[in-house]
């Protein structure tokens, strides 16, 4: 089980299923969210995610597929803890940083990499992504 929760500890959540895939995320919106190099997407399904304490705020915009994102994030400290698409699909992304144990990198995709910021090392033999795959 993975578990995780925002900066200032008011929500907590918890995931019941192993990742399906690990994202690193190089669009200039992740890098933004995150005030980082990239953004750290581990992807679930909606089911496995449960809400432990406290309570989420969402907020929402448009992605570059045309689809609206839901972006729950913290209302009291505002760490960004996951995004659903609009309308809900079997998958979600928990953002890496929210989790309580460190996310492993080693196998993770790296996407839109077209838009990775100069002197970014994405490791040899890494999956990049010009843009969003097709994963």
């Amino acid at each position: 089980m993975l578990t995780g929760g925002c900066q200032c500890g008011a929500v907590r959540y918890e995931v019941s299923q192993k990742p399906g895939r690990v994202y690193c995320c190089h669009c200039t919106e992740c890098r933004a969210q995150s005030a980082s190099a990239f953004g750290i997407s581990v992807i679930v399904a909606p089911d496995s995610v449960r809400l432990t304490a406290g309570h989420t705020k969402v907020w929402r915009r448009p992605t570059a597929a045309g689809k609206i994102l839901a972006c729950a994030f913290c209302p009291d400290c505002g760490t960004r803890l996951w995004h659903v698409n609009e309308p809900p699909g079997p998958e979600m992304s928990i953002k890496g940083g929210s989790l309580d144990q460190p996310v492993d990198l080693t196998d993770a995709f790296h996407i839109w990499t077209d838009s990775a910021l100069p002197g970014v090392c994405i490791p040899p033999g890494a999956r990049r992504f010009a843009q969003e795959p097709d994963v």
